[in-house]
């Protein structure tokens, strides 16, 4: 519409004023408040009783690069438990079998009820309920001899992931239209079958993100381990500390380790993610 046009039509002309910004005076203000409470954050932690010089001494001492180490195993191997076991508590969800639907939720409210501290203590002192365990007439051994630090870890690290692997797995399993189950079967596949070739992979571009999530949250529970004496990251700064009182330092040497695999980890998230969305819109589509 021309400018002789718009003042025929009533309309005012425009064409000369300019575009006025918004001031976003609540962003503005938001942010300095932000800033003022890092500013005091970081003024607290620079003029605080810590000695940096003890942060770098002890960042890459050995005992604590074992300690991280062990960290990351305790976390592969318990989430590699959680995820077999999420898988089949899953597919028991969904089975029409009653029997099996009452097991796999009895397991996950169970283990999701219950603190993950608690389970790792009852884990540690199996001992006390059952002196002997094994296999009747083939082996059988001491509780106290058999529960280490590391195992009483794994059980109860990997067996309580495996509650939280089971919904996310569920969820994922529902996610694949019903359709492909009636496909697979209209070729001939079993149920078993159908599940690993069709509707597994369909469902991990669902299950990976919760997953990374999972794994992640994994990694900082195994701190938790310290209280049986598993020789994570936390436990082996927590024995320096008690030899040489330098306690801030030394939960600051942790910390870093913590956020250092986690930055390490989210980025390999993202392509995971990326890798099993292939083909998929956006939007879901």
């Amino acid at each position: 519409m021309s400018r002789s046009e718009a003042l025929a039509d009533g309309f005012p002309d425009l064409s000369g004023h300019k575009v006025a910004r918004e001031a976003h005076w609540g962003r503005w203000l938001t942010a300095a408040v932000i800033v003022v409470i890092l500013v005091a954050i970081g003024r607290a932690f620079a003029r605080g009783q810590i000695e940096w010089s003890f942060v770098e001494r002890f960042i890459t001492a050995p005992v604590i690069l074992r300690g991280i180490v062990n960290t990351m195993i305790m976390a592969v191997l318990a989430m590699a438990l959680g995820i077999a076991l999420g898988v089949v508590v899953a597919i028991m969800r969904l089975s029409p079998n009653p029997v099996l639907r009452s097991v796999a939720g009895g397991y996950t409210w169970l283990f999701r009820g219950t603190p993950l501290i608690l389970q790792l203590l009852l884990w540690f002192n199996l001992a006390l309920v059952f002196p002997t365990i094994g296999i009747p007439g083939l082996w059988s051994a001491r509780a106290v001899d058999v529960m280490t630090p590391f195992l009483a870890a794994l059980l109860g690290l990997g067996i309580n992931q495996g509650a939280y692997t089971s919904e996310v797995m569920r969820a994922g399993l529902l996610s694949v239209d019903i359709g492909q189950y009636e496909a697979a079967q209209a070729i001939g596949m079993g149920r078993l079958q159908a599940l690993q070739r069709i509707i597994l992979p369909q469902a991990m571009r669902v299950v990976i993100p919760p997953l990374g999530n999972e794994f992640i949250g994994l990694v900082k529970a195994t701190s938790l381990a310290s209280v049986i004496q598993y020789p994570e990251v936390l436990h082996s700064a927590e024995n320096i500390y008690y030899a040489n009182s330098r306690v801030i330092e030394l939960l600051i040497v942790a910390g870093l380790w913590y956020l250092l695999v986690v930055s390490i980890l989210t980025p390999l998230q993202m392509l995971l993610e990326r890798r099993f969305a292939r083909g998929i819109a956006r939007g879901g589509r």
